[in-house]
């Protein structure tokens, strides 16, 4: 089984709280070593689909939550957002998940799907699951670090 970490964010669907996600996955992804540019994909990928969750999963007299999980691996962060969202079985989900198709009639997921272009564009893989509500699965991957080993060594120049 493959080690990761995984943490589980719960916020209100209100636009006020987007960019709490947006510093969290700065932080996390600052952490893994990624890119300034792919931090900012990250960034932008999120937004849209926290955007997309807190715009039309909920009636406007509804109380809702996104639930943002983040699966922190050696070599790629997962992120998971999901509206009416109970806890996170990762397995579970990741079973009954399928990939995002550029054909697939937006319309079917939710007015206003142009976000999902966007984030298929920025993310390495997309995938959604919308049987009861909408989860997103993006994965970044961490770009393989193309240092020499000896580039780690102090070097004095003559």
């Amino acid at each position: 089984m493959e080690r990761f970490d995984f943490i589980e964010m719960k916020l209100p669907a209100k636009p006020e709280y987007v960019g709490v996600i947006r510093l969290s996955v700065s932080g996390i992804a600052n952490r893994m070593g990624f890119t300034y540019e792919d931090i900012e994909d990250l960034k932008v990928a999120i937004s849209e689909a926290m955007t997309n969750a807190t715009e039309h999963a909920y009636e406007a007299s509804e109380e809702g939550e996104v639930t943002i999980g983040f699966g922190v691996y050696e070599d790629r962060l997962e992120v998971m957002v999901a509206d009416h969202g109970g806890s996170f079985s990762l397995k579970e989900i990741k079973e009954g998940i399928g990939p995002y198709q550029q054909s697939e009639q937006i319309e079917n997921l939710r007015e206003g799907g142009f976000g999902l272009f966007l984030i298929d564009a920025l993310m390495d893989k997309v995938e959604i699951r919308n049987d009861y509500g909408v989860i997103v699965l993006m994965t970044k991957n961490l770009p393989i670090n193309e240092v020499d080993i000896d580039d780690d060594q102090i070097s004095t120049t003559q």
